[in-house]
């Protein structure tokens, strides 16, 4: 598939930019959903859809997606924790997609409506954290990495010392906000799994992470790569298709999977409990799930896609970018986050507490 970026797009540009005319996108037929009036409240995370697929889902449905943004994780668990306030589609990380199922926060899904699952590679056509995929469909997965600006730092920076315990780059880091994220790095750093609940293991990243903030610049609420584009750090723990985003704008930035190993992720498409317009969730899932509609997202936020059909279509530059699709040896070294109980998530929440107050 032809690369559909006339010029680099701006991420602080990007929202203005999502009711442009279709480029050439194959709609589907219109649909009519007479039981629900035609509105589909999206929770997001920034810059994580096509340029027009909003108005192409809305061109070939009538529906009208009103999109919502989130931060992390912690953020989306949280505002949907004591009940729905309108949401009909969210886009939960892997473990946290377990941690809402397993708390029955997420309706199971009607696959007949879903055809275009038919498209997912058969890797992501089953889920350890969903069983037969009866409750999240697969939307992205990647890698979460260090972004950096060549010209500042000193050679490839292909450990996460460089972030947690380097003080040559004092007060030019953005560290990820998502405690689960950051703290399961930081045992990965230290030889440990990032899965761990041994107390005295995620005390020794507790201990490092209060000097990591010494040298940080901030906890970037996932805008690690805007602070890097900006000049503002040199160094940025950031999800990989954000940094691929920015090099688009700046050939200066690059990005590298640290030899510790890092964070494997997979992002999924699922309806929360009490959704008032679970049909037409149903209808944008499918539409993503397209070929074409999901090589032409794909292309625009430069995230591997799980779909086999949607791949096919995407230039050799998308295929074959290390970036996207790392190698099986970079894969090796890293770790999927995985649920690990309530009990857990209170000692990481304890713990982010008392490194964020220090």
């Amino acid at each position: 598939m032809k690369s559909l970026r006339k010029k680099p797009v701006s991420r602080r540009s990007f929202l203005a930019g999502t009711g442009a005319v279709a480029a050439g996108v194959t709609l589907m037929p219109k649909l009519g959903f007479a039981a629900e009036e035609p509105k589909l409240n999206f929770y997001n995370w920034d810059t994580y859809i096509g340029e027009t697929t909003l108005d192409d889902f809305k061109k070939a449905t009538g529906i009208k997606v009103k999109m919502d943004l989130f931060a992390d994780n912690d953020e989306l668990f949280a505002k949907l924790k004591e009940g729905n306030p309108g949401y009909d589609l969210i886009v939960p990380t892997n473990d946290y997609a377990e941690r809402m199922i397993r708390a029955g926060m997420l309706i199971p899904l009607d696959h007949s409506k879903i055809p275009n699952f038919a498209n997912v590679d058969p890797v992501f056509q089953d889920a350890s954290f969903d069983p037969g995929r009866k409750y999240t469909m697969p939307y992205m997965w990647g890698t979460i990495g260090i972004g950096y600006r060549k010209s500042k730092v000193d050679g490839v920076p292909d450990s996460w010392k460089y972030v947690f315990d380097d003080d040559r780059y004092a007060g030019r880091i953005a560290l990820m906000s998502e405690a689960t994220t950051v703290i399961g790095i930081a045992l990965k750093y230290l030889g440990y799994s990032l899965n761990s609940t041994d107390p005295k293991q995620i005390a020794e990243a507790e201990a490092l992470l209060k000097k990591a903030k010494k040298y940080a610049k901030v906890f970037a609420k996932d805008n690690g790569q805007d602070l890097l584009l900006s000049g503002e750090v040199d160094l940025a723990m950031e999800w990989n298709g954000d940094i691929i985003q920015v090099q688009e704008e700046d050939d200066d930035i690059g990005y590298v999977v640290p030899k510790e190993g890092a964070l494997l992720w997979q992002d999924t498409l699922a309806i929360p409990k009490g959704a008032p317009h679970p049909n037409n969730a149903h209808a944008f899932i499918n539409f993503i799930l397209d070929a074409k509609v999901g090589a032409e997202i794909a292309d625009f936020i430069q995230y591997a896609t799980p779909n086999k059909a949607a791949k096919a279509l995407m230039s050799d530059d998308y295929r074959n970018n290390p970036a996207i699709f790392p190698d099986d040896a970079t894969l090796a070294k890293c770790e999927s986050a995985v649920y690990l109980g309530e009990d857990y998530y209170r000692m990481i929440n304890d713990a982010w507490t008392r490194i964020q107050a220090s």
